[in-house]
């Protein structure tokens, strides 16, 4: 990566601006309504109804587990693919689960007099009781850090300079930074000023999303949002997050309720990857696990991507290999059977397209509660059939980022799908699919909870010889032992 000057800002109360903070053709966009009755829907509703639909699951263990006071892992967002099977089942599949979730500059206003929205919303439920929790507390400033998504972070720093009446310290912290202006001191943090002075910080809300590990502590004396721990329990850790839904869909089993997933194979090597593939009737996606925002992410369809993906060489030493999801005849072929894209609605070139949804949650006082959603859409159209010199991750890759050469982030905002009046109709999503989305959020966000509480012992301290015994890939493990 290419060195570049670290950005450094105090934020002052008042200085939020709500154009810096929203995609434009966000900014003036118009709810949809279903969305906004979908997130004015109290509990009881959502549990009725969700109960009413899926008659086997107990309604007072679903209730518990959107009840569920997270501990680590804070604020999450879920990236779903809706699905259908040969007989006409639809169902939200979980992709994966974030531990730093961009969304909020793609939302549309709830209430048009409320012009911070949902970031207000983010800080004043979850970030803001984080500042009150018990325990021990640093003296010292607010910060927000960040490596990506300006647009956000900065965001998500005016409002906390709003909201609790004082400045916040807003920093770029990148990977090989030759002179950050942020590090630990006996597990506190500390921000250089423009002064040339080191600030204590008491509090920080992070967007740090490559590889944080290797510059965030395990154990910090300061509060921050959300702790590494969240996101080598799964948040930033596809490997150990397949392990944590599974684990937590044996105590869900006996309920009725279960985190829908692809079908994962875990810890494997690069030499078994062609293995896998072909057991999975040629159709597969590999993914490096501690990769983010579409990076590490490879579809395989043909022998010639397969051949593609062997030629390239990778920081780590395990991968996990996944189930793809395609059009009918070309969906990989697993023991319970074959799932495909429900896509968009056709548009007037009879086109569908694959899209994702995105549904972000935060903990609050009264469990999980959703904030924002929006939906992405690959580049090119769904194909019935395959060609032997054909892209496939442009048809079924959504993520909107991409990294330049400069180690600078891209968006593609032409493939963004609002939730307004306009856009949200594309989808073919109703009510029931959108209830089905955050339930399926809110389940895999608490297995990868618990699963932080389970590699914390009760000192508070990480347990690494039980994570190397869920997660040993010792390039991982390297990056985080030496921070």
């Amino acid at each position: 990566m290419i060195a570049k000057k670290t950005s450094y800002q105090v934020i002052k109360p008042g200085e939020f601006e709500a154009h810096n903070h929203w995609y434009p053709k966000a900014l003036n966009a118009t709810i949809h309504p279903m969305i906004n009755f979908f997130l004015n829907l109290d509990q009881d509703r959502i549990v009725s109804r969700y109960c009413h639909m899926h008659p086997t699951v107990h309604a007072d263990k679903l209730r518990e587990v959107l009840n569920h006071q997270s501990k680590y892992f804070l604020w999450a967002g879920a990236d779903l693919l809706n699905v259908t099977s040969a007989g006409g089942k639809r169902q939200m599949v979980v992709i994966e689960n974030n531990s730093c979730p961009s969304g909020q500059k793609s939302m549309p206003l709830l209430d048009d007099n409320l012009e911070q929205g949902a970031y207000r919303l983010m800080i004043e439920r979850t970030f803001l009781p984080l500042l009150k929790k018990k325990g021990a507390k640093v003296a010292g400033g607010l910060a927000v850090i960040y490596d990506k998504n300006h647009m956000e972070a900065s965001g998500y720093a005016r409002v906390i300079a709003d909201l609790m009446k004082e400045e916040v310290h807003y920093i770029e912290f990148y990977q090989d930074d030759p002179n950050p202006r942020v590090r630990f001191t006996n597990g506190v943090m500390e921000v250089l000023d423009l002064s040339e002075n080191w600030v204590p910080i008491r509090a920080a809300f992070r967007y740090l999303t490559q590889k944080p590990w290797n510059r965030l502590p395990l154990n910090t004396k300061t509060r921050i949002l959300n702790p590494i721990i969240a996101c080598l329990a799964g948040g930033r850790n596809k490997m150990v997050a397949a392990k944590a839904y599974d684990l937590f869909n044996s105590e869900l089993e006996p309920f009725g309720l279960k985190i829908n997933m692809p079908e994962t194979i875990w810890d494997v090597s690069k030499n078994e990857v062609p293995l896998w593939v072909r057991k999975m009737g040629g159709h597969a996606v590999v993914k490096v696990p501690y990769s983010n925002a579409g990076q590490g992410v490879y579809t395989i369809v043909t022998e010639e991507e397969l051949d593609a993906f062997m030629q390239l060489e990778f920081d780590y030493d395990l991968f996990i290999v996944q189930s793809l999801i395609g059009n009918f005849n070309w969906s990989s072929t697993t023991s319970a059977g074959k799932l495909y894209h429900v896509g968009t609605i056709p548009n007037q070139k009879n086109q569908t397209f694959v899209a994702d949804i995105r549904m972000m949650v935060s903990s609050t006082k009264n469990g999980i509660k959703p904030l924002c959603t929006y939906a992405r859409r690959a580049l090119k159209p769904l194909e019935n059939n395959l060609e032997s010199n054909m892209n496939s991750w442009e048809m079924l890759g959504t993520n909107l980022s991409s990294k330049a050469s400069d180690g600078s982030w891209l968006s593609d905002t032409n493939r963004l799908i609002l939730m307004d009046r306009r856009d949200f109709n594309k989808l073919g999503v109703g009510l029931d699919d959108l209830i089905e989305a955050y339930i399926q959020t809110v389940l895999s966000t608490v297995a990868i909870d618990k699963m932080a509480q389970t590699l914390v012992n009760k000192q508070g301290k990480f347990k690494m010889r039980l994570f190397k015994s869920l997660n040993n890939d010792t390039s991982l493990i390297d990056e985080f032992i030496s921070s």
